[in-house]
């Protein structure tokens, strides 16, 4: 049954063929993303990398600060006056870190975008709301 699931892959069977692609098309963001930036904070430091390039894709820079594990929680602050909009993913930042990102955001008038987890498809989700303009973008 396996051979057969892998045969058909192609001619619209069960599988997947080979050239199907599940990423955003290129170009589909760059639009209205284009120079624009975001701060990440929180995370898990092994996918900034993976996230950057995801924010790229979208035509936008990607900015990490990893919540106050190593880096001063105080440079959040700095950095919000610069940024677009913020992304926060609730199951990756500590409660200190949130409470300041959201204060400074109300204070600076920057949409605060919680994500359901840390995965790099929640915050392709979320880029791509923005683009479509389901996003909370303000």
């Amino acid at each position: 049954m396996r051979g057969k699931r892998h045969q058909n892959a192609g001619k619209g069977g069960k599988g997947r063929a080979k050239d199907e692609t599940l990423a955003v098309p290129p170009g589909a963001g760059k639009v209205t993303l284009e120079g624009r930036s975001f701060l990440y904070v929180g995370g898990r430091d092994c996918q900034v990398a993976h996230l950057r390039e995801i924010a790229s894709a979208f035509g936008a820079e990607l900015i990490h600060h990893d919540g106050g594990l190593r880096e001063a929680v105080s440079r959040i602050d700095r950095v919000l006056p610069s940024v677009d909009c913020v992304f926060c993913p609730i199951d990756c930042i500590s409660h200190d870190a949130c409470l300041r990102v959201k204060t400074g955001c109300k204070k600076w008038g920057k949409a605060f975008v919680p994500l359901r987890n840390g995965s790099k498809s929640s915050l392709e989700r979320a880029l791509q709301d923005l683009t479509t303009g389901n996003g909370r973008d303000g």
